[in-house]
């Protein structure tokens, strides 16, 4: 026997196999434009199916991206929240349990902050509540009031469309200066201007200073209808013995964790806390927020995008009756292809390459019928689209992978046919 024959018959074999492939992908496509109109309406099942799962993928994607630009906008990069309570995603007997544990933070907390922590680069009070803002005969219910102080736009994205911020002076006098939300403007004062004149928060006057650019909405919840004044104003308006909460900004986010501990031991030496107690007292970070909205965005795409992809099984049901359909029509030149020298592999080929080649055009149309619907949800929406390559390659592939499983009965069914019954038939 000749030393390369083994070589010579293995790529006989290749040469083969590679013929057959394309014979069969050749013989699918012809298939499939014969019948074009039962092809389309075969893949209606598989376009909605992966144009579902891209589109919700998209949208969770698009989604938790969304708010978490929300989250650094509001919340501010580097920092984190000082508090009695802070914390998410916690048990209720944990809830319960920090609860009793941690005391009120005041105003002279804060303070000793500003007063020791080296690594602070900023450090601004943020007490909310709602009350009525009236000018006129015109008023504005339930806005949010925050008191702050002069350090909150270096902690947060907040731009101002008219006017400027409050000062530290304001705050050391506690003077009633206001900055208004877009919307408190728009339905206060129209087209009229409104720095320096004076508005009603609960029934005292306060100055507008400043107005906020348009900020929209999150989550249905507008961002326009905030009034900032000085937290000192706030606590002699509101009280001055209640909880407050305040946010300290790091100088970069490797100085996150090193400024956290520091604030927590001035925090606990103010407390006078022995090593051996727990913190009464609460810190949330940043990072800690976005983290909680990648595990929302996590558990929604785990619960939403298997039902979605039950439609896809649905359009691999179709293909299948489709191809039994098809083996029927076309007994006569299966019988003929096997009398001529056909195997039983090479029809089992062909079928199982038609249905995957059926199955993963519906795919491609789905991937583009999903790119319109992100377009004009994106269009309709303030919710980002994103359409990211993992969705479509599992939309794909899925989709190609139930073309195969829903191929291989009718493609088995047409290998056993005989090809004396089959040329019989007519």
């Amino acid at each position: 026997m000749p030393a390369n024959l083994p070589v010579a018959l293995e790529q006989t074999d290749t040469r083969r196999t590679v013929t057959a492939m394309w014979e069969a992908f050749c013989i699918a496509v012809d298939s499939i434009w014969t019948h074009k109109l039962r092809s389309v309406l075969t893949l209606l099942g598989i376009i909605i199916g992966v144009a579902s799962v891209v589109t919700v993928g998209g949208a969770i994607e698009g989604l938790g991206s969304y708010v978490s630009d929300r989250v650094v906008s509001t919340f501010g990069s580097n920092t984190f929240i000082v508090a009695r309570f802070a914390r998410t995603n916690i048990s209720n007997e944990d809830f319960e349990k920090i609860i009793k544990r941690n005391k009120d933070d005041y105003p002279a907390d804060m303070r000793a902050v500003e007063e020791r922590c080296v690594g602070c680069a900023a450090i601004s009070t943020t007490i909310n509540g709602t009350d009525d803002v009236k000018r006129g005969s015109r008023t504005f219910y339930d806005a949010r009031i925050s008191g702050v102080n002069d350090d909150l736009p270096r902690i947060q994205e907040l731009d101002l469309a008219e006017g400027r911020f409050i000062s530290s002076l304001e705050v050391s006098h506690a003077q009633r200066s206001a900055v208004i939300g877009h919307q408190i403007r728009e339905e206060l004062f129209g087209s009229a201007e409104a720095l320096g004149k004076t508005i009603k928060v609960g029934g005292e006057n306060y100055t507008v200073i400043g107005v906020e650019v348009r900020n929209g909405s999150v989550m249905g919840q507008s961002m326009d209808d905030k009034v900032y004044i000085p937290y000192t104003s706030f606590l002699k308006k509101y009280g001055s013995r209640q909880s407050i909460q305040f946010r300290v900004k790091s100088p970069s986010a490797a100085a996150l964790e090193s400024t956290q501990d520091e604030v927590r031991q001035i925090m606990r030496a103010r407390h006078k806390l022995r090593p051996n107690q727990e913190d009464d007292f609460d810190i949330l970070g940043s990072a800690a927020l976005q983290e909680a909205v990648g595990e929302i965005t996590s558990i929604i795409a785990t619960a939403v995008v298997p039902i979605t992809l039950i439609s896809l099984v649905v359009g691999g049901i179709v293909v299948m009756n489709i191809m039994l359909v098809t083996v029927t029509e076309r007994t006569v030149e299966i019988g003929t292809r096997k009398a001529v020298g056909a195997k039983r592999s090479d029809i089992l080929l062909q079928f199982l390459v038609e249905s995957a080649l059926l199955a993963s055009l519906g795919g491609i149309l789905g991937v583009l019928l999903a790119y319109v619907l992100s377009v004009i949800i994106r269009a309709a929406t303030p919710v980002p689209m994103h359409i990211t390559v993992g969705y479509i390659l599992m939309a794909i592939l899925t989709s190609g992978g139930i073309g195969v499983i829903s191929g291989i009965y009718p493609a088995y069914k047409a290998s056993k046919l005989s090809p004396i019954v089959a040329l019989t038939r007519e």
